[in-house]
């Protein structure tokens, strides 16, 4: 393989942002962590994104030469009807300076597309544009690619991946890009009931 693939699935957006499905009741779930840790603390929980998810992609060529990324194509191999969990709120609201150029991805469309939205290094109005990511791009060992792609839904649980199309001088090739061989997992939480923790109380709330 001409690329390799490092992803994160659990990064929130602005570092404290994000939501989790979980079935456990207020009671048995344990206070957020901090996105670091958020892999262990769903796994622990079961949990699920809500509603949103952000992927991030870094991508390095293996060889002596540069791979050329050609495109990047959303697969949704199955859809059910979400979870009717409690919904878990990491932050009970947070800013940051830094709006990430990325792709979004509507994967309640029939045939999902990538959309690339340029960022914002201030997060408001008065700051510098980070330009929207576009194909084709250039990656080597030495010069890796950072992509990242935030998926949203509002009607399904969704099973999904990544197919990324590269070229080199050794070939061609598709690269999945997935949860460690599984596949990316978010759910609609619509309707459903929300908690926030809070922390001088030390529990979940309403």
């Amino acid at each position: 393989m001409a690329v390799t693939a490092a992803v994160r699935s659990h990064v929130w957006a602005h570092g404290c942002d994000h939501a989790y499905l979980a079935e456990p009741g207020p009671g048995s779930v344990p206070p957020p962590p901090v996105e670091a840790d958020a892999p262990a603390w769903a796994s622990a929980q079961r949990a699920v994104h809500a509603g949103t998810q952000i992927v991030e992609v870094t991508l390095h060529g293996t060889g002596t030469g540069s791979v050329v990324l050609e495109d990047l194509e959303v697969r949704v191999a199955a859809r059910r009807t979400p979870p009717a969990w409690n919904v878990y709120q990491m932050s009970q609201g947070c800013g940051g300076a830094l709006t990430p150029a990325a792709f979004t991805v509507n994967l309640d469309a029939p045939r999902p597309v990538l959309r690339p939205v340029a960022g914002n290094d201030s997060g408001g109005e008065t700051g510098r544009v980070i330009p929207a990511p576009a194909f084709p791009m250039r990656v080597s060992a030495a010069e890796p690619v950072v992509l990242r792609v935030e998926a949203a839904t509002t009607g399904c649980d969704c099973d999904w991946s990544l197919d990324l199309r590269w070229t080199a001088p050794s070939g061609t090739g598709t690269l999945r890009i997935d949860d460690n061989g599984r596949p990316l997992r978010t759910s609609a939480a619509t309707g459903r009931p929300a908690y926030g923790f809070a922390t001088e109380q030390g529990r979940w709330a309403r």
